[in-house]
């Protein structure tokens, strides 16, 4: 099938994303304004679906959509079972990018970053707050293990519901959070006329020379455009 012919017109209502009108000069706060804004859209289904990247020791690279499920200056937070793909590629390789994509304002958020584990206490926090759905299916599943059939896991979730009910469900030892500490950030707006904005927040390198290219920000971060 050839889909070469397949493009959007953005129409971007949105002030182009110039630098001299970037009156938020930290990429945290920048990020918790679009954020809220499309949050608050009832056309968005999930605004905290985002794309997590991660890869082997060796480089071999993997990508899956998960749930942002807080920030902070502190970083990204999300869970998932440790010994899941992503989880074990972040045991060998802590290094990781997230990506958000927002259809309706043509926006999209890029941001790497190293990862850590949450302790365990926070875990058991945002666990026993979880539906009851979602925490026996959290004990349900081997993540990314092969399994014999569906009816595995049916059965296995009826069992579970046979021996937990609800606000008695263990966190599975398994599984915990992370978060992703940012590197840097890029905000990317579509236009129309394919001239897209990417303005991308970075911490200077040892020693950079202020540049004619760089914009100062704050909490010792850069900000600088990007061809697109």
């Amino acid at each position: 099938m050839d889909v070469s012919g397949m493009r959007a017109d953005y129409h971007s209502k949105q002030d182009l994303f110039l630098e001299e009108n970037i009156q938020i000069k930290e990429p945290l706060d920048l990020f918790d304004k679009w954020f809220k804004i499309i949050k608050n859209d009832s056309r968005t289904i999930e605004a905290n679906a985002m794309c997590l990247s991660t890869a082997t020791r060796s480089g071999i690279p993997s990508a899956r959509y998960v749930l942002l499920k807080g920030y902070s200056k502190n970083g990204f937070i999300f869970f998932t079972h440790y010994t899941s793909r992503k989880g074990q590629e972040l045991e060998e390789n802590p290094n990781a990018a997230l990506t958000f994509y927002w259809e309706h304002y043509s926006r999209s958020v890029r941001i790497e970053g190293v990862v850590e584990k949450l302790p365990f206490s926070q875990a058991d926090e945002y666990f026993s707050k979880r539906p009851y759905q979602s925490q026996i299916g959290a004990l349900c599943s081997n993540q990314s293990k092969p399994v014999a059939g569906r009816q595995i896991l049916a059965w296995k979730e009826k069992e579970l519901k046979n021996t937990y009910a609800e606000g008695k469900v263990p966190r599975p030892p398994q599984w915990g959070g992370y978060i992703v500490k940012p590197s840097s950030f890029e905000f990317w707006q579509g236009q129309t006329d394919r001239i897209h904005d990417r303005i991308r927040f970075r911490k200077p390198f040892n020693n950079e020379p202020d540049g004619v290219l760089t914009h100062q920000a704050e909490d010792g971060w850069i900000y600088e455009r990007l061809n697109p």
